[in-house]
């Protein structure tokens, strides 16, 4: 009973808010990879302003009843006022069901201000992303921030032998698609780093993606002798 008290005081709470902070968008296209626990969306914001980017974005979708979740769009075209964002939809969560119901023509709601992460790239020589499923956007952005792009690569852990094939196929990027070994990716991805044999010095490494890799690998890194102040870390939820 109490739970169904607060819920219907949190829902009155946000039909009185939502409408002051929500801007509406338009889906274009739903194209889900195959097998289609990835799902890639275009979209039309025609009231949102993301042309300067100084740290990759995010945007707080509403993806149920009083309910939200982040998703980066890898790219912004300022003309259409359009962008692509990616969700990893192997999990039965909100965001995973929300995106599979979509469909082209679909109105979507969102949170007016764009938020940032704390991934803005240095100046450096070399720029490492690593990230896993959910993180193809934000590195796909990150890609974009980086000039010359000579500075930047990265690899990137999928559990799917078919993602794996399609993220190579569809993406013009120096990020490499990583075989998941471990549940949640770390191992393999720290192996992989250490195939690179990447230098000491003048090296940053970007990890996004689920909370337990992104802290496992920030310690494996550490131990292989990267101070923190060359490990920028941005988890997602697990």
């Amino acid at each position: 009973m109490e739970t169904s008290v607060l819920y219907k005081l949190k829902k009155k709470a946000g039909d009185l808010f939502e409408p002051r902070l929500l801007q509406t968008g338009r889906v274009l296209e739903v194209r889900p990879w195959a097998p289609s626990t990835m799902i890639e969306i275009d979209l039309h914001l025609p009231l949102t302003d993301m042309e300067c980017w100084e740290y990759v974005p995010y945007i707080k979708f509403k993806v149920d009843a009083l309910t939200y979740r982040d998703y980066t769009p890898s790219g912004w075209d300022a003309e259409t006022r359009t962008c692509t964002i990616f969700i990893d939809a192997i999990h039965n969560g909100p965001g995973a069901k929300w995106a599979r119901q979509l469909r082209g023509g679909d109105t979507i709601s969102y949170i007016k201000k764009i938020g940032f992460t704390q991934h803005k790239p240095d100046q450096t020589s070399a720029v490492i992303a690593l990230g896993d499923e959910s993180s193809v956007g934000h590195l796909l952005a990150l890609q974009k921030m980086v000039l010359p792009h000579t500075r930047f690569s990265g690899g990137i852990v999928m559990g799917n032998d078919e993602h794996r094939r399609q993220f190579h196929e569809f993406f013009w990027t120096p990020i490499e698609p990583v075989e998941r070994k471990d549940i949640y990716g770390h191992h393999s991805l720290m192996e992989w780093v250490l195939q690179q044999k990447y230098s000491l010095e003048n090296t940053i490494f970007y990890l996004t993606g689920n909370s337990t890799m992104v802290a496992q690998l920030r310690k494996l890194l550490k131990q292989q002798g990267y101070p923190s102040s060359q490990i920028k870390a941005q988890g997602f939820w697990s």
